[in-house]
């Protein structure tokens, strides 16, 4: 089917002309003389709206804003005679995927639409719709991931915390073949290994304390599907063997059970860790690693995407809305600029964090850049995801006995309950010298 296009100008020679130029490339158009005629027509069969900036009442920009609030997917190119760094700067901040001058090259009309019809996940198909985005490094990213979605090859998903890797494992199972059949994830290091091995192989009645019934693992659950393995750089290197054990012979052998069980699942797995670094430090096995590592999805932090700020914003004001406070629609253009303005060393989770907490306390309909401000200057206070918060504790614990014990390596383990090896290992995790903590 030909992508539907929706431009809007109150110029009707020029609209004419370009209605000419794109029916003439392909693409279905329908032509609207007036931003509040458009929002008449305006409906989520359209994969692209190219409006005019200046016009007579709403102008091209209030259209823009108010068609986000709409369909915060649709991807929007402005054009104007009266262009400008500083507009321009101000209007991709604010979300608008492209902005051109007239007069209009038919080349360059065509690459930019191209390109915004690329980004949307309308023409990707709905397999990746949880991934709002507008960036050009994560739309090659996704396109990447479509194309090994058909196999059954292993993926590790790498990048920092809170940057979507488990969003985007789904999105390849949502591709993929396998898609009908279950995605089920497990955080490999949230867990205990005993109770790990248990929820991922499954157990027998009676294979341990507590165990008092017979329990089907993630494994034998996922079948058919997917199995997302989150955290794989903390999986205790015993289970490391285990599992390349159930890679090799796509069979499982659940805790207490002398019978293997067949399974037929694809895995991907997730890490914010270096696993080359961890390999060379005997924490990750090498074997496992180029097993899993069949091919990498390296997610970028957000601060090198900025683009996909305001999208992303929009997306979550809605979403805390409907939780938090329905009486807020939208957020402020101001606000919109804090945002992209900022580093965000806790991604796109922390984005979401910080919206949610704005939407929840905004006490009017739209969110102002005062507000987002204040939320801004008090990052600290937003809650960490369980691994941070260990990691964090886990440092502030190893300073303290250091300090008590003066450096003292062998004081320090011993308090900690921790042999010599893993209380080193401890130390280089967290990047602390003993030496450093000597009187």
């Amino acid at each position: 089917m030909n992508p539907a296009i929706l431009l809007v100008d109150d110029d009707s020679s020029l609209l004419k002309l370009l209605s000419m130029r794109l029916e003439a490339s392909g693409y279905k158009v329908t032509c609207a003389d007036s931003a509040e005629r458009a929002l008449e027509l305006i409906n989520d069969q359209f994969d692209l709206l190219i409006t005019d900036l200046r016009m007579e009442g709403m102008d091209g920009m209030a259209l823009f804003n108010q068609v986000q609030r709409l369909y915060p997917q649709l991807p929007v190119v402005i054009i104007t005679a009266h262009g400008s760094i500083p507009e321009a700067v101000t209007a991709t901040q604010q979300g608008v995927f492209g902005f051109l001058t007239k007069p209009i090259d038919r080349d360059q009309l065509l690459q930019t639409i191209s390109a915004a019809l690329a980004s949307t996940s309308r023409s990707l198909g709905k397999w990746r719709e949880n991934i709002i985005s507008r960036s050009s490094i994560m739309e090659n990213l996704l396109a990447e991931a479509e194309q090994i979605a058909g196999s059954d090859v292993s993926v590790l998903v790498t990048g920092p915390s809170g940057s979507g890797k488990e969003l985007m494992a789904n999105a390849i199972h949502n591709a993929s073949p396998r898609h009908k059949k279950p995605f089920v994830a497990i955080n490999c290091g949230a867990l205990p290994e005993q109770l790990l091995e248990s929820e991922l192989f499954g157990h027998t009645k009676g294979a341990f304390t507590g165990a008092v019934n017979k329990h089907e693992g993630l494994f034998q659950a996922a079948n058919g599907g997917t199995l997302f393995l989150d955290e794989i750089g903390d999986m205790p290197m015993p289970l490391q063997v285990k599992l390349l054990r159930v890679l090799q012979e796509r069979q499982i052998r659940p805790v207490g059970s002398t019978e293997t069980v067949p399974v037929d699942v694809r895995i991907i797995s997730a890490t914010h860790r270096n696993l080359e670094e961890a390999m060379l430090n005997n924490d990750f096995r090498e074997d496992l690693f180029y097993r899993l590592n069949v091919v990498n999805l390296h997610l970028p932090p957000l601060s090198e995407r900025p683009e996909d700020i305001p999208p992303l914003a929009r997306h979550f004001v809605d979403k805390a809305a409907q939780r938090h406070n329905p009486k807020v629609k939208n957020i402020s253009s101001a606000a919109l600029h804090e945002l992209a303005q900022s580093a965000w060393p806790g991604n796109v989770r922390q984005l979401e964090n910080i919206i949610e907490k704005v939407t929840a306390l905004s006490t009017t309909p739209i969110i102002s850049d005062s507000a987002v401000k204040r939320a801004l200057a008090n990052q600290e206070q937003v809650i960490p995801n369980f691994n941070e918060a260990r990691a964090e504790f886990e440092k502030r614990y190893l300073i303290k006995v250091l300090q008590i014990t003066e450096g003292n390596v062998s004081q320090a383990a011993k308090i900690a309950g921790r042999n010599r090896t893993d209380f080193y290992k401890l130390l280089k995790k967290h990047e602390l010298e003993a030496a450093n903590f000597k009187g």
